[in-house]
């Protein structure tokens, strides 16, 4: 059985990785609003990945005999910014989920759930290609300052954002 700590923390990750999905969804939503369907389509892939994330808490959570008690989504903010304002507000929230997935391996590490420690480490790795990935696009809209031209290719190329699958096994 699950420590009770490390439930109620992994249950409130469900809630976390589902705003997140919450939140790009709305950032799609905004692209797709202003015409720009490549940046769209790259929120919508990052939206189903969060899913997969709070799924794989969810089924973890299961695995381990606990129960999943899934909690209010807050509502996310509908206006946004430019594309960079809007890149640079995903890659201050992916470091925030990266602390969040922080404090569950300490805590996992204070309650010696090894099984959790280990279950979370692939949510470090993955959390280095969230933050890698967002910043990227912070760095090239950053580049590309407000030359229209530069925007209109960098929309064609998030168009072809494949979209995520789970890790084998999973």
């Amino acid at each position: 059985m699950i420590n009770e700590r490390m439930l109620k923390a992994l249950n409130e990750q469900v809630t976390e990785e589902t705003y997140s999905a919450y939140l790009y969804q709305s950032m799609s939503a905004h692209f797709d609003f202003k015409g720009l369907k490549g940046f769209s389509h790259w929120m919508d892939m990052q939206t189903q990945e969060e899913m997969i994330h709070a799924r794989k808490f969810y089924d973890y959570i299961l695995e381990r005999g606990g129960r999943v008690l899934l909690d209010t989504i807050q509502a996310p903010p509908h206006d946004f910014g430019t594309p960079l304002e809007i890149f640079s507000s995903a890659l201050e929230h992916e470091e925030y989920i990266t602390g969040k997935i922080n404090d569950l391996v300490e805590l996992a590490q204070e309650v010696k759930d090894h099984a959790t420690f280990n279950f979370l480490q692939w949510f470090i790795g993955e959390q280095v290609e969230e933050e890698a990935n967002a910043g990227e696009m912070v760095d090239k809209l950053t580049l590309i300052g407000d030359h229209p031209g530069s925007l209109y290719q960098i929309d064609k190329e998030l168009s072809a954002r494949a979209v995520p699958t789970p890790p084998a096994g999973e």
